[in-house]
């Protein structure tokens, strides 16, 4: 590790290194200058919402963590449990644990709900057990059969995760995971995240519902412009009205 992630990866607040950190990473879109320059940590075991306007680069941030072909990396560093992600493909990051539950969920067409969870586990490293994920998401169990492309958009999403953690994850990305629902939906998916929280599960979650986001989150970070411009406790953020106006029009 070089001496400014090692250094980076110890919080102002305290002596504990960061189980995940981003120091000063830069990404582009061919020439388009997206993520500016972000710095910040997550302990294991929180939920970190990402929060920013439309084109604030959440989607980028999420996308250069996993290592996913575009945005490009071109300066800083990130690093997972002491393993420098910046170094890696996407396959190599997912192999270390890192899982990216897209806003589009890619759910793979022609196969069942059970055949795209068999999938995920082809390769080493195996997370959850389909039991135990029929456990947690019992939908899933009455539809195992069912193409997965021809489930609502709720259990799409329900599937996506649970595809995730198929694998053996440490850091868990959800872009827009409630993107298209309906509310009654959306506080379904909000039990399995608050459920995966509860799980010690370490995520970084993007969400356009900023309230939603902060009601299951430990802390905030906030990115206007490729830019962090506030990184503190969710409960901040829900008690600063002139904070929320300034950066998330709420």
């Amino acid at each position: 590790m070089s001496r400014e992630a090692e250094n980076h990866t110890v919080r102002a607040a305290g002596t504990d290194p960061a189980f995940f950190s981003c120091w000063d990473i830069h990404a582009y879109y061919g020439e388009s200058y997206i993520v500016q320059g972000v710095s910040f940590d997550v302990r294991e075991g929180e939920i970190v919402a990402l929060l920013g306007r439309n084109g604030a680069g959440k989607t980028s941030t999420l996308r250069t963590i996993a290592q996913v072909g575009s945005p490009e990396l071109k300066k800083g560093e990130v690093w997972l449990d002491h393993k420098p992600l910046h170094k890696m493909k996407a396959h190599e990051a997912s192999q270390v644990g890192v899982a990216l539950v897209p806003e589009d969920r890619r759910i793979i067409p022609g196969l069942s709900v059970e055949e795209n969870l068999h999938l995920a586990q082809i390769a080493e490293p195996i997370g959850w057990s389909l039991d135990r994920i029929y456990q947690h998401f019992p939908r899933l169990a009455e539809r195992r059969k069912q193409e997965g492309v021809t489930l609502s958009g709720g259990e799409q999403q329900m599937l996506a995760v649970a595809r995730a953690l198929a694998r053996d994850i440490k850091l868990l990305l959800l872009d827009e995971p409630y993107e298209g629902l309906a509310p009654v939906i959306v506080h379904e998916i909000e039990k399995i995240v608050q459920n995966i929280k509860e799980l010690g599960i370490t995520t970084i979650i993007v969400e356009q519902n900023a309230v939603a986001a902060l009601n299951l989150a430990d802390r905030a970070v906030i990115l206007d412009m490729g830019l962090v411009v506030f990184d503190g406790s969710a409960e901040e953020v829900l008690e600063n009205a002139e904070l929320r106006q300034q950066y998330l029009a709420i």
